[in-house]
């Protein structure tokens, strides 16, 4: 079965014409492509203008520079991936990463004994991020490479799971059913992981102006059958860190009372890699006792190209054994836990070569530029007297911001649009309970978003603000429709 249907609507061609060679088309059959005459090579039957359908194999093969720039052409129409201020995934990375990337796509990641120089590298990186994240003994730290935050997330809540299981023995699955205790604004994927693997969501939602995890009131949630409190290193909807330690004395507390011991998983797809190097009194890591495992995206501000992740333990301990497969009929007898089987081994080469190119100097200065220009651009769009600043980019270099109370002729789904047709892709949204009230706009500064494309940005906004402020409303729209963007 497949999930994702092709289009019949928008692809349709209701007119007639050259086809897949079969004269005029119905209303419901997909649009073939079209083809420049200049793409094509002479042929005494079709000519150059040959049509390959878009939505069935074609009956014969095609010239590879001919389906490269068909396959281009198509690409032009998307955004501009370096203008997208939504999307936190990285968008540039040199030259060099790209050519060791390209060494390494037709590799598996889970042929660790026929590539055991990748696998190797995946092992260095694991490493590298239990030092950086103060694991109690690095080099027995317990880690692996995933396809992003979402997968290392499913992992790490399974190990959480599997642990509870362990403790309550008998009771489970007869007469008790897990939990775990988040705020409502943690990305999609835990609440994935939750339904995917029969645990129950409990979800702290926002109050007033706490836009993330309280921790006495996540305290409260939890309970004998709690596997664990998930923390937000640098949340999705505003950028902010969640209060990890004061998270961990609230479960301390707990335990004290109760004897309930909940351990914590700190989910820090951008903020892992973002507070080591800026915030490094700031205590959310191994340093805590209670942080059982740490998520972390390469493929954000790890500065690598889309798809990496990566998934650590404080310790063996912290991985139940049974949970982890021995692979043997590839050769060897290589452990490995993940859920992808195959995928390449380019973005752990990338992930490495990163890791060497910019050391812990490199890093600070990459993420305290994007810190700064997200803070001068903040700074800024707040003095336009229009936008009231949630947050102000001195965590994650992420940033949200509404419209005032007395703006009457504009919202920010108008601004979002606006933006986009000068090509900027800033996401407008509503917040989860109990502030569905609260729409806003975000904007992701990542490497690449450079000082002067701030001052570009900053040039758009301000020439549209005149035209927005002269509607005489905002432009209404159904409320299923009532957002650009979706966490």
């Amino acid at each position: 079965m497949s999930l994702h249907k092709g289009r019949t609507g928008t692809g349709a061609h209701t007119g007639t014409g050259g086809g897949d060679g079969d004269g005029a088309r119905s209303r419901t059959e997909p649009r073939a492509v079209s083809v420049n005459p200049f793409y094509g090579e002479a042929d005494p039957v079709s000519g150059m203008t040959t049509e390959p359908p878009s939505h069935r194999l074609p009956d014969s093969p095609m010239a590879p520079e001919a389906a490269r720039q068909l396959v281009q052409d198509e690409l032009m129409l998307d955004g501009n991936s370096r203008l997208n201020l939504a999307t936190f995934v990285t968008t540039w990375m040199e030259p060099q990463a790209g050519e060791l990337m390209a060494l390494c796509r037709d590799k598996n990641m889970v042929d660790k004994d026929e590539y055991p120089r990748t696998a190797e590298l995946e092992r260095r990186c694991v490493a590298m991020l239990a030092d950086l994240w103060n694991a109690p003994d690095p080099s027995s730290a317990v880690g692996c490479s995933t396809t992003g935050s979402s997968e290392a997330c499913m992992l790490t809540g399974m190990a959480l799971k599997r642990r509870w299981v362990r403790r309550v023995g008998d009771r489970y699955p007869s007469a008790a059913r897990p939990n775990l205790v988040m705020g409502s604004n943690v990305q999609v994927c835990w609440e994935k992981f939750c339904n995917f693997w029969e645990v129950e969501a409990r979800q702290v939602p926002m109050e007033g102006e706490r836009f993330h995890l309280d921790p006495q009131a996540a305290a409260e949630l939890c309970d004998e059958n709690t596997i664990g409190v998930v923390a937000v290193l640098g949340s999705t909807f505003d950028g902010s860190y969640e209060p990890v330690a004061e998270v961990c004395e609230a479960l301390d507390g707990l335990q004290e009372r109760t004897g309930v011991d909940v351990p914590v998983h700190v989910d820090g797809a951008s903020g892992a890699m973002i507070a080591p190097f800026l915030d490094q009194e700031l205590l959310w890591d191994f340093r805590l006792p209670r942080v059982a495992s740490i998520n972390t995206s390469g493929h954000k501000y790890g500065l690598v190209y889309p798809g990496v992740g990566w998934a650590l333990w404080r310790s063996p301990e912290a991985l139940p054994e049974e949970l982890v497969f021995r692979v043997n009929y590839l050769g060897g007898d290589m452990p490995t836990f993940a859920l992808n089987f195959s995928r390449p081994g380019a973005q752990v080469a990338a992930q490495y070569y990163t890791f060497l190119r910019l050391g812990r100097q490199g890093f600070r200065a990459v993420q305290q530029t994007a810190r700064d220009v997200a803070r001068s651009l903040a700074g800024r769009i707040g003095e336009t007297g229009d936008f009231r600043l949630l947050t102000r980019g001195d965590q994650l270099p992420v940033f949200a911001f509404t419209t005032w109370p007395d703006v009457s002729s504009f919202d920010v789904f108008d601004v979002s649009r606006r933006l986009r047709e000068r090509g900027w892709l800033v996401p407008a949204y509503v917040f989860p309970p109990n502030r569905e009230d609260l729409s806003v706009l975000r904007i992701v500064c990542r490497n690449g978003f450079t000082a002067d494309l701030a001052d570009l940005f900053m040039e758009d906004l301000r020439a549209l603000l005149p035209e927005l402020r002269a509607q005489s409303g905002p432009l209404r729209r159904p409320a299923s429709v009532a957002t650009a963007f979706h966490h």
